[in-house]
């Protein structure tokens, strides 16, 4: 017969020819994607690309044994054959007890398409003219700014989207559709010794209205990149330490790996027996949340396919959840929770950042990351920053060629304030973080 070119009858067919060879469990994903990307410098299109696939995966259950393939050839030749190979290979694996889908009950839609707002019809009618008009007025707003240390500058605007349908043996069947934008530049200037400090301003959001004026990304570039003219290190020693909210991320990302399943299934963290306990001061409540309207984390179902619904992952310092997926809730031996994480938000203060730092004699404020590592088994740390030491919330010098370290079990202690200004283009919705008594790596 000829496969069906509809994603959710292509999946549903598969299912069925895989339990028609035996197969005990199955759940098959059909994606399809188109990406494009532009980018400019010196007033000439420096890239332009464009992709779109349509990939065809599986996970299936024979005998209790678990598998996953994945193929983009969906012919019909080729995807009986990919099938049978599947199958076959899987009955060379060794057994694995926990392996199983989600149960049914839990399984489905926790929002509605409509409700998610993550698709933006404009970029069904996106053109290549349209694209390309976006990076060249993010570019011109860039050059219209450069004065006597300008170098060079780089701006990009890219974009995506598709539909992903999956289909289960235990009777989930949907489909979701979403898109994305992202643009922003990057500034390069001139400063003593032959340094090049650079500066860079980058948005996303899952709707083309949501992106900010080209005039104010422009603005920030430059404004970054002059804050690193003159920049250096200062005595080492502990610090009050200002996370701006749009790098607030890199630290709370620390947290991923401890909480993880797998992780603490395999002994590879510092947080796996620490549940219901405090891991932070109170002024940290961190709230997983996959039903935000146009969030970039949004989704209506988890990597298990179960219903995507909000969850505390810290309340008040208290670590409340751990992420469990189906297979390593089994492992453990404890009620699953999702495997996947969507929007974190970190609940914001009543002040904003500006009355945060004005009563502390010097504290360093974060602007960015250069490189660095965390250990999820130890916890420990070490992030190289660029940022601005503060006195009395006035700037007086930029900093790089600083580290900063510390342990993901004792960090959250050292919140001491949140700000009122979550960053609103990213998967982390943080506001400004102010830590106490940080260690610093400078002179």
């Amino acid at each position: 017969m000829t496969l069906p070119q509809n994603a959710l009858d292509l999946a549903a067919h598969v299912v069925a020819r895989a339990k028609a060879l035996g197969v005990d469990e199955i759940s098959v994903g059909v994606s399809e994607s188109t990406n494009t990307e532009i980018s400019r410098r010196e007033q000439r299109v420096e890239q332009a690309s464009s992709s779109s696939t349509r990939r065809l995966g599986l996970s299936l259950l024979l005998d209790g044994r678990w598998s996953t393939h994945s193929t983009s050839d969906l012919r019909e030749d080729a995807l009986d054959v990919f099938l049978r190979r599947a199958v076959d290979a899987t009955r060379w694996l060794e057994p694995d007890p926990d392996r199983a889908l989600a149960p049914a009950e839990l399984c489905g839609r926790g929002t509605s398409e409509a409700a998610l707002d993550h698709y933006d019809r404009t970029w069904d009618t996106l053109s290549a003219d349209d694209r390309a008009d976006w990076a060249k007025r993010l570019e011109e707003a860039v050059l219209a700014r450069k004065d006597d240390r300008f170098i060079s500058a780089s701006v990009d605007f890219s974009d995506g989207g598709g539909k992903h349908t999956q289909v289960t043996s235990n009777g989930f069947s949907d489909a979701t559709e979403d898109a994305w934008f992202s643009f922003g530049g990057s500034v390069t200037l001139s400063d003593e010794g032959g340094r090049r400090p650079e500066g860079s301003s980058h948005y996303g959001a899952r709707y083309l209205s949501d992106l900010p004026p080209v005039d104010r990304v422009a603005e920030e570039a430059h404004r970054r990149a002059h804050e690193a003219i003159g920049s250096g290190p200062i005595e080492s020693g502990r610090y009050p330490m200002i996370l701006a909210n749009r790098v607030a991320g890199r630290i709370l990302g620390t947290l991923a790996g401890p909480i993880d399943g797998g992780s603490i299934h395999h002994g590879r963290t510092c947080l796996g027996d620490r549940l219901n306990t405090a891991i932070g001061s109170e002024h940290l409540t961190l709230i997983d949340d996959p039903t935000i309207p146009r969030g970039l984390g949004s989704t209506p179902w988890d990597d298990d396919l179960m219903v995507a619904r909000p969850r505390v992952v810290i309340e008040k310092g208290v670590l409340r959840m751990h992420y469990l997926s189906t297979y390593y809730a089994r492992k453990l031996g404890r009620p699953v929770t999702t495997g996947s994480a969507s929007n974190w938000v970190v609940s914001p203060g009543p002040r904003d950042p500006a009355e945060l730092s004005r009563a502390l004699p010097k504290a360093i404020l974060v602007t960015g990351w250069l490189g660095g590592n965390a250990n999820p088994v130890t916890g420990d740390f070490s992030y190289g920053i660029r940022g601005k030491l503060l006195e009395y919330g006035e700037p007086t010098k930029g900093l790089s060629e600083m580290n900063v370290t510390g342990n993901i079990a004792t960090i959250f202690h050292q919140l001491a304030e949140v700000a009122n200004d979550p960053w609103m283009w990213s998967s982390t919705r943080s506001p400004t973080m102010l830590f106490h008594d940080v260690q610093f790596s400078g002179t």
